[in-house]
């Protein structure tokens, strides 16, 4: 018995987009305009971004390769089999072509299927990796494959107003995680416990919002003492203790979109060096927060903060940059690099993007003080400033919590 190589399962109805017909529309005209541009055939997407972006189908990749196909023409996404017809339900506005494992690279037949032939193509060079890179190389012999990812990043980072609502109530969401964490929150609690607390508070409400959208990626770090040293360390067994340093990290998950609150906490009290290095993180904070505006440069305001913590000799503690971009992203995929608050960028602001503001310093165990100090908020960029949509409180006058 012959299988086939690729097959359609229409199973049940479209569900509900995460967003309207003309935003994906719009999204893929500014795209389509690009590539004509360009001289580029089509694009072959195979990241959870950009394939999120244009088609709203998230994927789970689970060791399987996946592909949006983008024409003048038409708009293919490619699936596994595996996945049966929940790729051809979440999709908005293209076809689907679902592949088998009945031979090997199947997948590869299944985007031909949708691109029988081009004489330029884009990709991502970023995400496809070397050995399926070749193999798309192979299919397409007379082919060029150009770089498509970071025209395709500058695209997303001026989020629509559509996008700037989901994020609005992203924010919303996480502060619900940060006052779920505070409701948890004793002596001798588990980081674990701390964090499932939060975690099912803000699914439940992405849940009564958003009653259409498929529940995943949601998640807490709730880090205390050491492990407050990594902003992405994973929860532990450790149990809190009156006077630990506390980091409050909740991620609400919103179809893709990606949300964040962080703060630094303390339980019952705070030792006199943890305050001093607090207040000095937190102004660090104010001052970044006065600085998202339309014509800044990112790495200007990475370098006018670097001179606050210069001033109080606490520079060579900083970790990371000041801020970074939000829309399609997670922590296991996307980020668009071009927009973060770091002294090797220079993307100018401009309206419509959304950053945050994210000073951290850490000091290592054996100093007074000893701990990460860290605070979130997100803005969206308008022609006046910065407009600041997260609203739980932060320093030391709120989240010294007392039990």
């Amino acid at each position: 018995m012959q299988m086939p190589k690729t097959i359609q399962i229409k199973n049940g109805e479209k569900v509900t987009p995460t967003f309207s017909a003309q935003e994906y529309a719009n999204r893929k005209a500014k795209l389509r305009a690009y590539l004509a541009q360009n001289d580029i055939d089509a694009a072959v997407f195979t990241s959870y971004h950009n394939i999120n972006y244009y088609s709203d189908f998230l994927y789970c990749s689970f060791g399987r390769q996946y592909a949006l196909v983008v024409t003048q023409d038409s708009a293919v996404t490619i699936s596994a089999n595996i996945d049966g017809g929940q790729p051809w339900r979440r999709t908005v506005g293209t076809e689907n072509i679902v592949y088998t494992d009945w031979q090997r690279d199947n997948y590869f037949v299944a985007i031909q299927q949708a691109l029988p032939k081009a004489g330029r193509i884009g990709i991502e060079f970023d995400h496809l990796n070397l050995l399926n890179r070749d193999k798309l190389a192979s299919r397409y012999p007379q082919a060029e494959l150009v770089d498509v990812a970071a025209p395709c990043m500058r695209m997303r980072m001026i989020k629509s107003a559509e996008e700037h609502a989901i994020i609005r109530h992203g924010a919303r969401v996480a502060d619900i995680g940060g006052a779920a964490i505070v409701e948890a929150l004793r002596d001798q609690v588990p980081e674990y416990e701390v964090a499932l607390h939060a975690t099912q508070a803000m699914v439940r409400e992405i849940a009564r919002t958003f009653p259409d959208s498929e529940l995943m990626d949601t998640w807490t770090w709730f880090q205390s003492g050491i492990n407050t040293d990594g902003a992405h360390n994973p929860v532990t067994s450790r149990k809190v203790n009156k006077g630990d340093i506390l980091s409050l990290n909740c991620f609400p998950m919103i179809a893709g979109y990606y949300t964040a609150l962080e703060r630094t906490l303390f339980l019952d009290h705070c030792s006199d060096e943890h305050l001093r290095l607090w207040e000095v993180n937190v102004k660090v904070h104010e001052a970044g927060l006065k600085l998202i505006k339309p014509g800044m440069r990112c790495c200007d305001i990475a370098l006018q903060l670097n001179e606050i913590f210069l001033e109080h000799d606490l520079l060579q503690y900083r970790t990371f940059g000041y801020g970074h971009s939000f829309g399609t992203l997670s922590h296991y995929y996307g980020r668009e690099a071009g927009l973060e608050l770091r002294e090797d960028i220079d993307t100018v602001l401009e309206p419509g993007m959304v950053v945050s503001i994210e000073p951290m310093i850490m000091l290592p165990e054996g100093l007074p003080g000893a701990g990460g100090y860290r605070e979130h908020d997100i803005l969206i960029v308008n022609e006046q400033g910065g407009e600041n949509i997260t609203h739980f409180p932060y320093g030391p006058e709120h989240n010294i919590i007392k039990k």
